[in-house]
């Protein structure tokens, strides 16, 4: 048994049933194991989702990192977001996933979790993109914190307004749109 099986079986029963109706027993029974060897795969039934996020965030991250050094801090954190909405799924599939993640509450608190985790590991890769191009510590530190919170701010705002969209407009240049919008404005006084 193979987890992209469980997996399929528990975003098919998800967007059949909901999140809350559909239990991991039926899940389990779907894909012919029991529920113990469901949880070695998954460790939670939020995992059944998110569990995928862990290996995205390690993908975005190396991304960052092999990008030249020439290339600046947003630049680099675009191609990483570039590289990873087409990493695991085609868009039709993303879609579906990213739209439980945001209707479901207890979906996006685990992906909120996650992503967390995701700023926090790329803080010593933007901290040295931002620090080579001229900051001192303590400001690069202060200036890569802003530039991850607002990158992941614009990819949250991009993904659901690709949601709200049905997938009609490309992600990453909603992404792009949304960093444009965020850049633009004006500083406070």
């Amino acid at each position: 048994m193979a987890s992209q099986e469980i997996f399929d079986a528990a975003i098919r029963l998800f967007t059949t049933q909901g999140y809350e109706g559909t239990t991991t027993e039926q899940i389990a029974r779907e894909v012919g194991v029991s529920q113990r060897t469901l949880f070695r795969y998954f460790g939670t039934k939020e995992d059944l989702v998110c569990g995928e996020q862990d290996a995205l965030g390690a993908l975005l991250r190396k991304t960052v990192e092999e990008q030249p050094a020439e290339v600046s801090a947003w630049e680099a954190l675009r191609t990483g977001f570039a590289e990873i909405v087409g990493a695991n799924h085609t868009p039709e599939q993303a879609l579906v996933i990213a739209t439980l993640i945001f209707r479901t509450p207890a979906l996006r608190a685990r992906y909120e979790q996650k992503r967390i985790r995701w700023q926090y590991d790329l803080m010593p890769v933007v901290r040295d993109r931002v620090h080579t191009n001229g900051r001192d510590g303590a400001s690069s530190d202060h200036e890569a914190r802003a530039v991850i919170a607002i990158s992941f701010a614009c990819s949250d705002a991009a993904t659901g307004t690709w949601i709200a969209g049905q997938g009609r407009d490309d992600l990453v240049d909603l992404y792009d749109q949304a960093l444009a919008i965020a850049r633009a404005a004006p500083s406070p006084a």
